[in-house]
């Protein structure tokens, strides 16, 4: 699969479904740089995750959305929901690992767990 580029008019409808990762960059970067062909091969591996490049110059929103600090920055979604971030470039085998276990778990566990969570926040 091809890798997307992300903005705030296709966020929503690219992040609502599946395995999504976010990779937060910006031209003038020399990590996001290096960063690019890991992920863009890393997209080739494993056509059933959506790969999205975000912008951070251009799409200042959403960079200010999910508190980029540094670049590049890959943010790691599952059905919509946020279950991570990484700042810094990552080498393939580290990127592939976090795929594997991305897919490997169990969502309906994930959503009780935060529901719990969420719950007890309400009640503290």
């Amino acid at each position: 699969m091809s890798v997307l580029e992300v903005t705030a008019k296709n966020f929503e409808s690219t992040v609502k479904n599946g395995i999504v990762l976010l990779d937060f960059w910006a031209a003038w970067c020399g990590p996001c740089r290096a960063f690019a062909p890991v992920f863009e091969a890393a997209a080739k591996r494993h056509p059933d995750v959506v790969f999205g490049k975000i912008d951070t110059e251009a799409e200042g929103g959403l960079a200010a959305a999910f508190e980029i600090r540094s670049i590049p920055t890959l943010v790691i979604m599952r059905d919509g929901m946020v279950l991570g971030a990484q700042a810094g470039a990552l080498p393939a085998a580290a990127l592939d690992d976090i795929i594997a276990q991305v897919k490997a778990l169990d969502m309906a566990e994930v959503s009780r767990k935060i529901q719990e969570a969420q719950a007890a926040a309400a009640g503290a």
